[in-house]
């Protein structure tokens, strides 16, 4: 990896850089776990970020620019240290997604992309969050909350902002900060990924079908 010749972060951070750029064969496969990764530090891909990335990678910053505002998972901005996507794909919004996103907006008092005035929630709407089986689906820094409703939506950004959010319905035991999911997502294990329930009854039910009418012939 090319060090940078300065730099705002430090030289564990670096090392951390360094150690994700290794796994490619293709350096500049690197890109988007190293966005991930400064967006865990700052919360969002700053400027310096993506100058940063550049230097490391012998990139031009435009190159780690498109990808940054190409992909929706990464913000230009400072998002709320509970994140909040809610379907309102088709299915979730005839399920009452586009209920639970407009009331949750108006409960929190913000508009789509917006930050609550502590900083603890951001809410976005999501095209799919491909969970159909459990619409309507919300979402927390990319976790699950299966079959909402305006209520328990409502209630759900309330805990959050109360800095005690309840587990997700599937997945680990408890919901990690927007910036811990980042580094999830940068490849650094965070030994959660086997907790909790990982593929709920209506995720597969068709296979229990399947293997009924197998059973049956």
């Amino acid at each position: 990896m090319n060090q940078p010749i300065s730099s705002p972060y430090s030289d564990k951070d670096l090392a951390v850089m360094d150690s994700i750029v290794k796994r490619y064969p293709r350096t500049r496969s690197a890109i988007m776990p190293l966005l991930h990764y400064l967006q865990s530090i700052e919360g969002y891909v700053t400027e310096t970020g993506i100058e940063t990335i550049a230097q490391i990678l012998s990139l031009e910053s435009a190159e780690v620019n498109a990808v940054a505002t190409f992909y929706t998972q990464y913000k230009r901005k400072p998002v709320g240290q509970y994140h909040v996507g809610i379907c309102t794909n088709t299915l979730c919004a005839v399920m009452g997604g586009d209920a639970i996103y407009q009331s949750v907006l108006e409960h929190l008092g913000i508009e789509n992309d917006g930050v609550t005035d502590d900083g603890k929630v951001s809410v976005e709407h999501i095209e799919c969050n491909a969970a159909c089986d459990y619409a309507p689906v919300v979402m927390a820094n990319w976790e699950f909350y299966d079959n909402q409703n305006v209520e328990s939506a409502k209630d759900l950004v309330d805990s959050m902002r109360q800095g005690n959010p309840p587990p997700p319905t599937r997945g680990p035991d408890r919901l990690v900060t927007w910036k811990e999911a980042s580094a999830v997502l940068a490849g650094i294990n965070d030994g959660l990924a086997h907790q909790g329930v990982q593929a709920g009854d209506p995720t597969l039910l068709g296979l229990k079908i399947a293997k009924n009418s197998k059973g049956g012939e």
